[in-house]
């Protein structure tokens, strides 16, 4: 089957790019441009890093309220986006759990923890958690994991399938990772500005009612995901039961702003039916 609605993407002023949707049983519904493309996923890459660490936890390897990162921090804040840590560098602007400051070294010290953790360096723990046993053979993590991922639609299309219907983590697990935690906080939504409240789950960027917003105007407010600043993104809306992934190799702008929110819509419209 095809969607009719992907081929909005010949319009979109990028020179490649690939797109799918998918259903939690693995159904492609559809597909646009070379699926197989290696595109550097910038931060789509965190949602990957977050699934390696719910692995960790699982494992025993780390506990979710154990202290990582700056004083009075826990993995759960550094998942969450609220340790305090600044966006891009290791200093702290304010007190856990107290604004949603969104951040990459926060996600560098989840790395360097869970590493430390396991005694194994973090792509490596990636690869072993997540990516080998999903097939993402074509996913690799080339250095920062909140934005150094290298991945193919066609691999994200195994991990969206994962995150809707897991298997390497228990279904309860997930489902926490896309609750709010840290509800009522406010904060910057990178591209999109202030919101109030800026809500996260754990390494997913949750709906709820934001705007504006990278997803759809008729997208349910329980669809969670993240984009990236390469011109990615990644949304599941469990409303829908499908996911959409699109990768591209132009830099996140206000040609992203307008393009992507009409291609979720008319996305959904055609799975809705």
């Amino acid at each position: 089957m095809s969607l009719e609605s992907l081929t909005l993407i010949e319009n979109w002023p990028v020179p490649t790019a690939a797109a799918a949707v998918v259903r939690a049983d693995g159904t492609v519904l559809g597909s646009y441009g070379p699926t197989g493309h290696r595109f550097p996923l910038a931060s789509v890459t965190k949602p990957l890093t977050a699934y390696a660490v719910l692995v960790a936890y699982e494992e025993g390897a780390v506990e979710l309220d154990e202290p990582a990162g700056p004083t009075g921090s826990t993995v759960r804040h550094l998942l969450a986006h609220t340790s305090g840590l600044a966006f891009d560098e290791h200093r702290v602007t304010s007190a856990p759990g107290e604004r949603r400051l969104y951040s990459n070294a926060g996600f560098e010290v989840l790395g360097d923890h869970v590493a430390k953790a396991t005694d194994i360096p973090f792509a490596e723990y990636l690869r072993q958690a997540v990516l080998e046993p999903l097939g993402m053979t074509s996913t690799t993590l080339d250095g920062s994991p909140a934005k150094d991922g290298v991945s193919t639609v066609d691999d994200l299309v195994r991990f969206a399938s994962e995150v809707q219907a897991p298997r390497l983590l228990d279904p309860r697990t997930v489902a926490e990772a896309m609750t709010v935690h840290y509800p009522g906080t406010k904060g910057v939504l990178p591209g999109y500005g202030h919101q109030n409240p800026n809500d996260w789950g754990l390494g997913f960027e949750i709906r709820d009612s934001k705007s504006p917003h990278w997803t759809g105007t008729s997208s349910s407010p329980g669809t969670f995901g993240h984009f990236g600043q390469s011109g990615t993104f990644l949304w599941i809306d469990p409303v829908v039961g499908a996911a959409c992934v699109a990768l591209t190799d132009r830099a996140f702008g206000p040609w992203a702003v307008e393009a992507w929110t009409p291609l979720t819509d008319a996305v959904l419209a055609e799975v809705r039916g």
